[in-house]
């Protein structure tokens, strides 16, 4: 790369982390999640305002293919921490409440957005138009556990019964979608050879049989090993973080070439990541290879994905698309959610709080809604409101949740791995 070039993107990476962590602060001081700002940011960045001159001079071409390298390496890292995250959820106990719930969360919206994708599948044909209204329909299917399990960390309800449900059927349904996403992505390209997709479950078995035994022997050797000088562990810390970040290369190139998305290979290692003798890493480094991710690597994200959002042509029957969009997005995830949590004796108080914590989006979708984009299954001009719809179900988390459920009368804490961690939701139904 040139020295004009290089400076160009360090000035456009300097602009980009600095319009997110305004945003984003801006968002927090308001009471909404950070993600809201930097998906934001990403759209105002791009080509909605004034004619794409913003984008034309900080965004040159030739930097660019720059620009999405470094995007998807924080997407890749970002869905390794998701895999990380949803593995540690806490789905002990009423393991068939949570089942349910969940596939009443992901079926409705799923349902109605691939019913919704009919009317709206244009010239599509054939293979192209059944899985266009399958994607559809599972993109309106998505809820951002890491921005839920934000979002209950603010309010003080992320280890109440509430909190813990909501964050179990979130991990259930997550790994619903991404499992058919995976699907719906390796039948949309015609160029794939079939037989790589075989090569999935081989895969996955090695990652469980091979991979997590080996990072789980280095971690218990890190372990043993305590007794070392400060110098001798920071090394041993390091070695062990670069065998991590390699497995992770190869584990999102090797879905790649079966004809996945790479970031299922992100998030496949970070589901198969060892839970025990890990604690140190996981205390000490994770949260920094967070904090990096979050402030520097997936900001860019935000303005590849941004560079796809065209607002400016907007008119009353794209307007009116949006609602509807909106209707089915909405309407299909809350009724899915609290319908489901009604049959299961959920109180009404507790079903209409999980109804709402569920249908926050955020980046989740986002990188979703990008991968459909990538893969021909989405148009730009449905990108650009899928992306509306992704930015306004995140905030609608916020403003709805003091309503249905005041912090003032949220439970005490529970214990989330005892059988009976979600009694309390059901108890008050015989109140």
């Amino acid at each position: 790369m040139a020295i004009g070039a290089l400076a160009a993107l360090l000035l456009a990476l300097v602009v980009i982390i600095a319009v997110a962590r305004i945003l984003g602060l801006l968002c927090r001081w308001i009471g909404q999640p950070e993600v809201i700002g930097e998906i934001a940011g990403g759209i105002l960045l791009g080509p909605t305002l004034f004619h794409g001159a913003i984008t034309r001079t900080l965004f040159p071409a030739e930097i660019r293919p720059a620009l999405t390298t470094i995007a998807t390496v924080g997407v890749c890292v970002f869905m390794f921490l998701v895999g990380l995250h949803l593995a540690d959820s806490r789905l002990s106990g009423q393991s068939r409440m949570v089942l349910a719930l969940s596939i009443g969360s992901v079926v409705v919206p799923f349902v109605l957005g691939s019913l919704f994708a009919i009317g709206i599948v244009g010239d599509r044909s054939g293979k192209t138009a059944v899985l266009f209204c399958l994607y559809i329909g599972t993109a309106l299917s998505i809820t951002a556990f890491p921005v839920l399990a934000r979002i209950l960390t603010d309010r003080q309800l992320i280890d109440t019964p509430i909190g813990g449900l909501a964050l179990a059927v979130a991990a259930v349904g997550d790994v619903l979608a991404w499992a058919m996403l995976a699907v719906l992505v390796a039948f949309s390209d015609g160029n794939q050879p079939p037989w790589r997709m075989l090569l999935v479950a081989p895969f996955v078995a090695l990652l469980v049989g091979v991979v997590r035994p080996a990072l789980a022997g280095l971690a218990l050797r890190g372990r043993s090993g305590r007794k070392r000088g400060p110098t001798a562990r920071i090394a041993f810390g390091a070695c062990l973080l670069v065998a991590i970040a390699g497995a992770l290369w190869l584990s999102s190139a090797a879905t790649s070439w079966m004809g996945l998305h790479q970031i299922f290979g992100a998030f496949l290692l970070g589901a198969v990541m060892p839970r025990s003798g890990g604690a140190g890493l996981r205390e000490r480094v994770l949260p920094w290879v967070e904090r990096i991710d979050r402030t520097v690597l997936l900001p860019p994200f935000f303005v590849v994905a941004g560079l796809a959002v065209d607002l400016s042509g907007m008119d009353a029957r794209e307007f009116g698309l949006l609602m509807l969009i909106l209707l089915i997005a909405v309407g299909g995830k809350m009724a899915g959610a609290f319908m489901a949590a009604r049959l299961v004796r959920v109180s009404p108080r507790h079903s209409a709080a999980l109804a709402v914590l569920v249908n926050c989006r955020g980046l989740t979708e986002l990188i979703v809604l990008s991968v459909g984009l990538e893969t021909g299954l989405l148009d730009p001009r449905l990108y650009s409101l899928m992306v509306l719809m992704a930015l306004v179900t995140t905030s609608m988390a916020g403003l709805l949740l003091p309503f249905v459920y005041p912090r003032q009368q949220a439970e005490p804490d529970a214990e989330s791995g005892s059988a009976d961690a979600f009694a309390p939701l059901v108890r008050e139904e015989s109140r």
